[in-house]
């Protein structure tokens, strides 16, 4: 397995991957070559042996707050959950953008969501870090009923000496 950041040859893997971890969002095949090309700085792409994407994690630094990883999604092949690649992908990538000023993690999750929360709580205390948590975006005032609340999970300064 080897961890990397994405390459836009990426691009169309990543999309079929998503499509096949549900219940993510799909996005268009455009968005993920974006993901790979433009924002590969804040991202992770784990592949296997035989050359296949089998994990990916997006993430940007928001405009207004530079210091700060917005992981936005994170997908693992069927084949591959169980063995900590979530986890390592998330702590190798929070270790490469710590070395480019990054001192926060942000990240939503939907309620329930139990896999997701404890893979980020699981990255939190690796990385000796507190966290709040607040309702980012709202079933009723955001997503007109369609969708579930969308809780924001923020969690630093992580300190130079934290080690992923």
């Amino acid at each position: 397995m080897t961890l990397r950041q994405p390459r836009d040859t990426d691009g169309y893997a990543l999309n079929q991957l998503v499509e096949r971890c549900k219940p993510l969002d799909t996005n268009s095949v455009y968005c993920n070559l974006l993901q790979c090309s433009d924002f590969a700085d804040t991202a992770i792409a784990a592949i296997a042996a035989n050359g296949e994407l089998v994990g990916f994690i997006s993430g940007y630094r928001p405009p207004a707050r530079p210091d700060t990883l917005f992981v936005w999604q994170v997908a693992v092949d069927d084949r591959m959950r169980g063995q900590g690649l979530a986890l390592k992908m998330l702590l190798a990538l929070t270790e490469r953008v710590m070395a480019n000023g990054v001192q926060y993690m942000e990240t939503t999750i939907t309620p329930g969501n139990e896999a997701s929360e404890a893979l980020f709580k699981r990255a939190f205390a690796r990385l000796n870090s507190d966290y709040q948590t607040r309702v980012l975006f709202s079933r009723s005032n955001h997503f007109n009923g369609q969708h579930d609340d969308e809780v924001l999970y923020r969690a630093g300064p992580f300190s130079p000496s934290a080690k992923a």
